[in-house]
């Protein structure tokens, strides 16, 4: 039987979830080149009816969406499947949810863009790489506000109104600085 003949059974099932529906499909169709059985969801609650129906042996989950963020669905992921492998995407890489995203069980973190056959590469890779590059260069001042606010949203739940009390800052000006994409490292 040719791969092509091949039922979507026989494939290992992978849930891709992404607001942006034109990654989606893309991803979609080089993940399915590529030997998965993909279903798609574009929120964190489609996501879970889609697990809940047939949890996913893999998955790819994109960190920032509309409703709930792509932390909750990989915990809610684990707690249904301990050995779903996933990975989480984002265009909006902070040091504080990459390690969130770890802690809550996703195999590994990547910042957009991507393409299939790096999400395929970290879906094979086991633990700890230690020969990861590390940057000559600090992080610039306004990378450093980032992933701090980053990290106080994080221990706040993502709660914008209690991170904008702990830092002592107007809501709107911390929901401002959120809005803009991170600073360049």
């Amino acid at each position: 039987m040719t791969d092509s003949a091949a039922s979507l059974g026989d494939r290992p099932s992978l849930l891709l979830v992404d607001d942006d529906e034109s990654l989606c499909q893309a991803l979609s169709h080089a993940l399915a080149q590529r030997g998965f059985a993909v279903s798609v969801a574009h929120d964190a609650d489609a996501a879970m009816r889609a697990a809940r129906e047939n949890p996913p042996e893999f998955a790819v989950v994109d960190l920032k969406m509309s409703g709930a963020s792509g932390l909750t669905v990989v915990q809610a992921l684990k707690a249904l499947e301990a050995e779903t492998r996933i990975v989480v995407l984002t265009g909006y890489a902070s040091i504080a949810t990459a390690v969130e995203a770890i802690k809550l069980g996703a195999m590994h973190y990547l910042a957009k863009p991507v393409d299939a056959d790096e999400i395929v590469k970290a879906f094979g890779r086991e633990g700890a790489d230690p020969a990861t590059a590390i940057s000559p260069q600090p992080l610039s001042v306004d990378r450093l506000e980032w992933e701090h606010l980053q990290r106080v949203l994080a221990e706040h739940d993502g709660n914008v109104s209690a991170t904008a009390r702990a830092l002592q800052m107007h809501r709107r000006t911390l929901q401002r600085k959120l809005a803009k994409k991170p600073a360049k490292r």
